[in-house]
This record gives C-alpha cells, structure tokens and sequence, in this order.
C-alpha cells in the first residue's frame, strides 16, 4: 500500500519562489506546506513539522541544498524521508549527481506553479512504486 503525500516541507531562501510554491501546493495540491528559508531552519524545524517529503533548493547561502540533505540523513527519523531538490541549474549531468546523493528526482526552475503539485505526485508515485522504502526527493530551485 503506497503511502500518502500530505505533508511537505519547503527549503527555498528566495520569497518570491516560496509564495508561489506555497500556494500552488496548498490551493491546487492540497499538500499541508512549511517554508524554512536556510538548510539549517530547516533542520531546526524538522523534527516538529515531520514531512513526508522535503523540496529543498540547492544553492542557498551558508549551508545549501545538498549539505542540508547530507546533514539530514544524520538524523535517525529523517534518514530515509524523501527529497526533492528544485535548481535552475539542471544539466543532465548535475541531475545524476543530485540523484547520486539520494534526491528522488530534480525539478527545475523556473516551474510552472499549476503544475507541480502533480508533478511532485507522479515523483512520489514512481518512488513508492519502484523502491518501497522512502528516498530523497530533491527540488532544486536557484535563481543563477
């Protein structure tokens, strides 16, 4: 049985991005969203909002994306919790990379907002359907 995307939690330094985001998965995905605008509020923070799956922004000023998923998988409840990385820089050799270090996939910036509620489903689906236990979706979104 697959398990439900309800809750997910939003790593993106830029405001702009986040409103857009946020009211793109809450009003057409109806996901329970929580932004942190740095890896390490995020951190601060995961434990009491307890996502199901985390969007996280790659290049963000003193601790980007991947960091905040290498120090996350540290964390004993959260070293399986799937992400998403969203980036602007998205050559097919950078989306391996991210892959390689645990993302479920890369969304690239700029997104269209009325698609990525369904765009991160169809992420989720194949990631319950192909391995089961839960990965790291990674949403890479930078503004360079």
């Amino acid at each position: 049985m697959d398990a439900a995307l309800e809750r997910i939690m939003y790593v993106e330094d830029e405001p702009d991005i986040q409103a857009i985001a946020k009211l793109a998965l809450e009003a057409i995905g109806r996901f329970t969203v929580h932004l942190c605008d740095s890896g390490a509020s995020a951190l601060a923070e995961v434990e009491r909002f307890g996502p199901d799956l985390i969007l996280l922004d790659v290049m963000m000023p003193e601790m980007d994306g991947p960091t905040m998923l290498q120090v996350l998988r540290t964390l004993p409840a959260f070293a399986q919790t799937p992400v998403i990385f969203m980036t602007a820089k998205a050559q097919a050799h950078e989306i391996e990379h991210y892959k390689a270090l645990g993302a479920l996939d890369v969304i690239t910036k700029p997104f269209d907002p009325m698609a990525l509620p369904q765009q991160i489903r169809e992420i989720w689906i194949r990631h319950q359907h192909h391995n089961g236990a839960a990965h790291v979706l990674m949403a890479v979104g930078e503004n360079t």
